[in-house]
């Protein structure tokens, strides 16, 4: 979603039960918002300077606690609010699920005349309130170095150990970290030391760990190195690896539905290899144990867009609960985005979104083409001065040129980089490409933070303004912008607020945008004569692919009639397409 897109989400819809995720890596975007929100509660802003020592994990800390603070007030009042139209209370048991037991009891409560009666129910409902869990993200691959003044570094003040660290300190409870972008064992290895991922006094975990994942492999290996630390691992986020927002991490031709197939068929295995190795580990740190496995939740998300389908994957899969990101971009009592980035979203078509190379990370990016940071990197180009001025150095890792690691997407890395290419008398294809290369990476620290600053009129880097967006491929078929309770209408099945009729289910469209990746990577390979060195690699991918188009075909749950016919023909005009990249290059 993006640094500032949901770095307040909980505060707009906690209070209503619904969780959401704060990504915490940008201390200042935080320190910006206890700036904002503080005097909202009558409380004088203290700012918490970058002099001062683990300045980042404090400001993390206290913005969280800040945050939990306003939620908890929210979730007060509510309770104390009448069961009146245009209220908190009502819009929350009325965008529950039509089949919850508490909008039952809530559709009862509104048909009951008898006061005494009206009363006890109100009273069993305002107790059953609960908000959603305020949950963060760590991105384990922005991890940088931080140094003192005499050039060593800071012993557990890498970035993510920072961040882990604030989080692990805040008064949080129900809430978990979510660690996406694959295992760093460095901060893994920390999270031995943070006993607020311990077993509590309820036999249960006050803060628990989310692992985002692609595969069933990586769930296992991750799992049991955590289990080994004496960490349980509550829910594997399965998340398409390239129907997603965000920075994309595409499989070896994997598809979800056949990823998702394994995990059901394992799931009972998973959780007692992993149950095996955790209760060794606490009985040999003499640290209270359990006798059965605690709760492991398994959830999907990437490219949801109807009830349906929805409804599909919990049920088949068993999955515990699904993840709507992108679709929420147009929500704004969910999201934080600025007039004018909105009302590019809600015009995007699928030509105005790409799977770009942006990402200073050096990872796939799905980028919103058009916005202000994409108009401020060409004027750039145009004028000369390409990249851009690095405040914050979270992704600053490259050392090709400089002792110091700087960031791909700086002006002083590529006009190094730039300078090089030239000297190289490349042929002039080649050094298109490259160049291309160069100039695409754009500064995301700043350009992902700054819907927040532009939103709520507050100071983020004082010259720096545009914005940058990461929407799922999914966005181009929401064109509305929505109300909360549409949007959970939508979601639960009672309205329909998709623009495009056209619009193919999600296993068909993650097997496209696949297909267009294999085909863009053979072609880039085919030019510069290195598919032969590859083979393996593409013979692997293209018979995955092969794999899940054939399970797709025996998967007649996936959609009833007459959905499943056009389903089926989407697969025949897939596997004409993959037969026709074979033929073309020879992958097999």
């Amino acid at each position: 979603m993006g640094l500032a897109y949901t770095i307040d989400s909980p505060i707009k819809v906690a209070r209503f039960g619904i969780s959401s995720v704060i990504s915490i890596v940008e201390d200042r975007l935080i320190e910006m918002m206890r700036q904002h929100y503080y005097p909202t509660i009558g409380i004088d802003y203290q700012p918490i300077p970058a002099s001062e020592p683990d300045y980042k994990a404090k400001r993390i800390t206290d913005y969280l606690n800040l945050v939990n603070t306003i939620v908890q007030q929210q979730v007060e009042k509510m309770k104390s609010a009448a069961f009146e139209a245009g209220s908190d209370i009502v819009q929350y048991f009325e965008m529950l699920p039509d089949n919850h037991v508490l909008k039952q009891l809530y559709q009862q409560l509104m048909q009951t005349t008898d006061n005494a009666e009206k009363e006890k129910i109100a009273s069993r409902l305002r107790s059953a309130i609960h908000p959603g869990s305020i949950d963060v993200n760590i991105m384990t691959k922005v991890d940088r170095e931080v140094y003192k003044a005499d050039g060593t570094t800071v012993e557990n003040g890498s970035e993510a150990i920072s961040s882990l660290r604030g989080y692990a300190n805040s008064d949080l409870r129900n809430s978990s970290v979510v660690f996406s972008a694959g295992m760093n064992p460095r901060l893994y290895n920390f999270l031995e030391n943070c006993d607020a991922f311990d077993v509590n006094e309820d036999n249960d975990f006050t803060k628990k760990v989310i692992v985002k994942v692609s595969d069933y492999r990586s769930a296992l290996i991750q799992g049991k190195y955590l289990a080994k630390k004496g960490i349980w691992v509550s829910e594997y986020r399965i998340e398409s690896g390239l129907n997603c927002g965000g920075h994309a991490f595409a499989t070896e031709g994997y598809l979800l539905g056949p990823i998702l197939e394994e995990f059901k068929t394992k799931r009972q295995e998973l959780i007692d290899t992993i149950f095996e190795v955790y209760n060794a580990t606490l009985i040999k740190k003499n640290k209270k144990h359990f006798l059965y496995p605690p709760k492991l939740k398994l959830s999907v998300q990437g490219g949801i867009g109807t009830h349906e389908e929805d409804a599909f994957l919990v049920n088949y899969y068993n999955l515990d609960s699904t993840g709507w990101g992108t679709p929420f971009l147009l929500v704004p009592e969910a999201t934080t985005v600025d007039d004018d980035t909105l009302k590019q979203l809600s015009s995007a078509t699928e030509k105005d979104l790409e799977l770009s190379h942006n990402s200073p990370l050096g990872v796939r990016f799905h980028y919103l083409k058009g916005t202000s940071s994409d108009k401020e990197k060409a004027g750039r180009i145009m004028n000369g001065k390409p990249g851009s001025p690095c405040t914050e150095k979270h992704l600053a890792f490259n050392t090709e040129f400089t002792k110091e690691p700087i960031c791909t997407a700086s002006h002083k890395y590529q006009k190094l980089k730039i300078a090089e290419l030239q000297s190289l008398n490349l042929p002039e294809s080649q050094y298109k490409k490259q160049l291309k290369n160069v100039l695409d990476k754009e500064c995301l620290c700043v350009g992902l933070s700054n819907a927040a600053s532009i939103s709520y009129e507050q100071p983020f880097i004082k010259t720096l303004k545009a914005v940058t967006i990461c929407p799922g491929p999914n966005i181009a078929n929401f064109s509305k912008i929505v109300s909360l309770k549409t949007m959970t209408d939508h979601i639960y099945g009672r309205t329909n607020i998709l623009t495009n009729a056209d619009r193919p289910h999600m296993f068909i469209a993650e097997l496209h945008l696949y297909i267009d990746y294999l085909k863009e990577e053979l072609e880039n390979d085919f030019q510069s004569d290195n598919i032969l060195p590859r083979k393996k690699y593409y013979t692997s991918f293209y018979n995955n692919l092969l794999s899940g188009i054939a399970y797709y075909r025996n998967l007649d749950q996936v959609a009833a009639e007459p959905g499943r016919s056009g389903f089926l023909k989407a697969l025949d005009n897939a596997l004409l397409e993959l037969n026709a990249l074979n033929y073309h290059f020879e992958i097999v």
